[in-house]
């Protein structure tokens, strides 16, 4: 046990929902239990390396749990650019009085985690993903919500696909898993699921929109970002880079629907979900989760757990080392496909 203490917090990366109900629970618990201190750092690394720092107690996480987004602000700053690095890190945290970091974020955050904590600086760390593509956790928080947006999003394109009998493609976000497709796919009853763990061929597609559409039916495609066709090499990117050097994705829905009309005959239409997948309030199981994962960041911090992030295996909470995030993607295995594709066509 270490003697009291403050904890600083920062959000990076993508924004998801569940974010806030983090920092509110673990602010409450520390607060709490026995009045530790907390500094939020405004936009993610950013706000650590140049000491942006906004006061984090009980009345600024009053109500947040049910707000999507994060009061602190993120960004996809690396800490190791622009005048950061590790003694800058050390610095910025002494003198605002910050003895840890809870660092919540996805695999370019805790991999910039990793890298500060081989270099002493006392780091916990909350996964955070909406495309729950982490390896170490079996669910972070965001996916459920951004599953059923995209489920929701699909119900309603189907209404409108059947009332004109047009084919309707759906992408959504993956980069390079397709859960948030399989989970919406399944639950909106899609004729064909594209994921980036299997390439998949035009003639195949058009396939299975032909075999609804000849039932009767309205096709609909769910497409992940990242996806490929067998013809491709890399996913579909026309939007340069992000600060982590990955191409920005986007835009394999509209790439596909042309060329399955011109194909099928059918009137086919894309839709991009993009960041309303994002936004918007936080679903109850997500809310729950994250709050779990708040309260067990600050025991964490307590055990001095460095390098180390909170996870759910099946119901329970555990702690598991940066690296085990880090490098191996958590991908959708191939029954978990061969189930679904059971019901496309």
């Amino acid at each position: 046990m270490m003697e009291r203490m403050a904890i600083g917090i920062l959000t990076s990366g993508g924004d998801c929902p569940g974010l806030n109900a983090v920092i509110r629970a673990a602010v409450l618990k520390g607060q709490i239990t026995d009045g530790t201190e907390f500094v939020g750092f405004r936009g993610g690394w950013r706000g650590v390396v140049e000491g942006d720092t906004m006061p984090l107690g009980r009345k600024e996480v009053m109500g947040i749990s049910k707000q999507g987004g994060t009061i602190l602000g993120t960004s996809r700053t690396n800490p190791f650019e622009e005048g950061g690095g590790p003694d800058r890190v050390a610095e910025v945290m002494a003198d605002a009085g910050v003895d840890a970091l809870i660092a919540i974020g996805g695999e370019g955050t805790l991999a910039a985690a990793k890298r500060l904590t081989d270099a002493g600086v006392r780091i916990v760390g909350v996964p955070k993903t909406v495309d729950n593509d982490l390896s170490a956790t079996d669910y972070t928080f965001g996916f459920d919500t951004a599953v059923q947006i995209a489920t929701e999003a699909m119900d309603r394109l189907r209404t409108t696909g059947e009332s004109h009998q047009r084919c309707m493609v759906a992408e959504v976000m993956g980069r390079h898993v397709g859960w948030i497709a399989l989970h919406s796919g399944m639950a909106s009853g899609a004729h064909a699921i594209l994921i980036p763990e299997r390439k998949t061929s035009m003639d195949e597609i058009s396939a299975w929109v032909m075999s609804a559409h000849n039932r009767g039916r309205a096709p609909l495609i769910v497409v992940a970002e990242g996806f490929k066709l067998d013809t491709m090499d890399d996913a579909h990117s026309e939007r340069g880079l992000d600060a982590f050097g990955r191409p920005r994705l986007g835009g394999i829905g509209d790439m596909l629907a042309p060329e399955l009309e011109a194909r099928t005959g059918i009137e086919t239409r894309a839709t991009t979900l993009g960041h309303i997948q994002r936004g918007g309030t936080p679903s109850a199981y997500d809310r729950v989760l994250a709050t779990r994962y708040g309260l067990a960041a600050v025991d964490a911090v307590r055990d001095q757990r460095w390098g180390r992030m909170v996870a759910l295996r099946g119901t329970q909470i555990v702690h598991v080392p940066f690296e085990d995030a880090l490098g191996r993607l958590k991908t959708v295995p191939q029954s978990r496909y061969d189930e679904a594709a059971i019901l496309f066509g």
